[in-house]
């Protein structure tokens, strides 16, 4: 094979290659969660959980390792919570915590142990779709979670 047909294969699988990881990284989209569905335990690889109740509450372990709490005083210590979804009470894009809301794409997680300390959790899903949800404590979304980061349904304690 000539030079010319080695330099159309290598564009065409450099390409390929492209598309592929910009199609892989542009599939996880935000998700809509109704309050149901959040309800129960959530976990990540680093060792954190989170288990949400009806009542806006939410106790919870490892925050030391989740990097959007650096902020806060002593998250080792932190435990127990309230948490809310986000909402635009007035359509305008602003968005405040609002627990009478029963679903969003974001959460605001507040601590008992230390009141300034509050969380942005994103909830996504493959292509938005919320079946398969996952959420990430951060302060940046662009920036997304670390690999470990990512909190994922417990599903054997959603089905006992």
């Amino acid at each position: 094979m000539n030079m010319r047909g080695w330099r159309a294969i290598l564009l065409s699988v450099t390409g390929a290659v492209l598309t592929a990881s910009c199609g892989y990284a542009a599939a996880i989209h935000s998700a809509e969660i109704p309050q149901e569905q959040l309800i129960g335990t959530w976990t990540s690889s680093a060792g954190t959980s989170l288990t949400f109740s009806e009542e806006h509450t939410f106790a919870g372990t490892g925050f030391d390792k989740v990097e959007a709490m650096a902020d806060c005083a002593r998250p080792e210590t932190l435990s127990t919570g309230r948490w809310a979804f986000y909402v635009s009470p007035e359509g305008n894009g602003f968005i405040v915590p609002d627990e009478t809301a029963t679903r969003g794409h974001e959460l605001q997680l507040s601590f008992d142990g230390d009141p300034t300390c509050t969380v942005w959790v994103y909830l996504y899903g493959y292509f938005g779709d919320a079946e398969d949800p996952s959420m990430c404590p951060t302060k940046d979304p662009d920036a997304g979670c670390p690999p470990d980061g990512y909190l994922k349904r417990d599903e054997a304690a959603f089905h006992s």
